[in-house]
């Protein structure tokens, strides 16, 4: 039976990467995957979350399984970190959540939840997306529909577009939408065009579904939450996807939440019974190390203050390398790259072809992925002169 099945090719994203380890090329220059990279090229762990662990080594007694719905102060933490402090959700009790494994995980929690209570239901997606929103939710039998959303001539929104689109969505739609740094343009919807969303998803009765993993790495934590706080406060029903990875950098503890915000208290508490039976059939129990890191950070104000800190260090870090290589590629090839001064978050399409990419991979040792989308914190100050000329020759 099993050899009737065949060999597949490897990921897109992680294959390149690998072909990246692989070379040998003392200058090559990796903007492949989506990780928090340091000047040194590593991928730091936060001084608090170094805290936390070791606080945590010291005083754990038992590796027995968590309850269902995850670490006991993970979830509230998680709440008031996306929601906000002053969220009326919140104050009303619409709202609950679940850890789940990481931000894949919390996505699937949510797309369960989405079938059970309707069947076969369509997404809109926005074209582009993160290659792993469609099979992730569809494998749960979920069918989708496009919205066009990104602009290659003005690498922004294409937002009178997307609004047409979105006509189309129906009551009982689900609309997937970025809450900040967009994966993979790196353009966000600005706080009046979240508004519109708002009014549309009133008036046409479609849900919003929030995929928010990059929270704090675009124009801070608070400012990033934004646009979907406003939908919290103003739509009946919602779901949301968080992620730990990113801004805590806990990406191999697998550390995320689903936030429910259901019409009254009561729907919120029967949304978090039927999550814990999705979790249960899909992964039966969650992980303890990450959420317990992250809860200790969360709950600690030492912790938090240490943790906001270096985050913020981090974004200003990376809106400062968008701001260095537009000067140093505009420099080298005379040509207008200031769309990457305006965009959020880790990610950029550079808006060069497949052959130039091809090139600079074979001739440079520069990896991106085919559609150029690069990863903005694989820049550093050895390698950006050598990346904007690189860039510059294949142009």
């Amino acid at each position: 039976m099993l050899d009737a099945l065949s060999l597949l090719p490897d990921d897109p994203i992680l294959g390149l990467a690998a072909v990246c380890r692989a070379d040998d090329n003392p200058k090559k220059v990796d903007l492949t995957v989506g990780i928090y990279m340091d000047e040194s090229g590593v991928c730091p762990v936060f001084d608090a979350i170094t805290q936390a662990q070791a606080r945590l080594v010291s005083q754990e007694t038992s590796k027995a399984y968590l309850p269902p719905a995850g670490v006991e102060g993970f979830n509230p933490g998680m709440q008031k970190l996306v929601l906000g402090e002053n969220s009326t959700a919140l104050a009303d009790g619409r709202v609950s959540s679940i850890q789940a494994p990481g931000g894949c995980g919390a996505l699937r929690i949510g797309a369960e939840i989405i079938q059970a209570a309707s069947p076969g239901a369509k997404v809109w997606v926005s074209d582009p997306t993160w290659p792993v929103h469609i099979p992730l939710l569809g494998s749960v039998g979920l069918q989708f529909s496009t919205y066009r959303y990104y602009d290659a001539e003005t690498h922004g929104v294409n937002f009178e577009a997307m609004m047409e689109d979105l006509k189309g969505a129906a009551s009982g739609d689900i609309v997937l939408l970025h809450g900040c740094c967009h994966n993979p343009c790196g353009a966000d919807l600005s706080q009046e065009q979240w508004k519109i969303i708002g009014d549309m998803a009133e008036a046409q009765g479609f849900m919003p579904f929030i995929d928010i993993a990059y929270q704090g790495l675009g124009d801070g934590l608070d400012a990033d939450a934004a646009g979907l706080r406003q939908l919290a406060e103003r739509l009946p029903e919602m779901i949301i996807a968080a992620s730990c990875s990113k801004n805590m950098g806990l990406y191999r503890e697998r550390t995320g939440c689903t936030l429910f915000v259901g019409k009254n208290a009561e729907s919120a508490d029967a949304l978090l019974s039927q999550a814990k039976v999705a979790a249960r059939r899909v992964y039966s129990m969650p992980p303890a190390h990450g959420a317990l890191l992250a809860s200790a950070v969360l709950s600690d104000p030492e912790l938090t203050a240490s943790w906001q800190s270096e985050l913020h260090a981090m974004c200003a870090r990376i809106n400062g390398l968008r701001s260095d290589l537009v000067e140093k590629l505009q420099a080298s090839t005379g040509r207008d790259f200031e769309f990457i001064r305006a965009e959020k978050g880790m990610f950029s399409f550079l808006g060069l072809s497949g052959d130039q990419v091809q090139a600079l991979r074979d001739d440079y040792s520069v990896y991106m992925l085919g559609s150029s989308r690069i990863n903005v914190a694989g820049v550093n100050a050895r390698n950006i002169d050598y990346l904007a000329d690189s860039i510059a020759k294949v142009l």
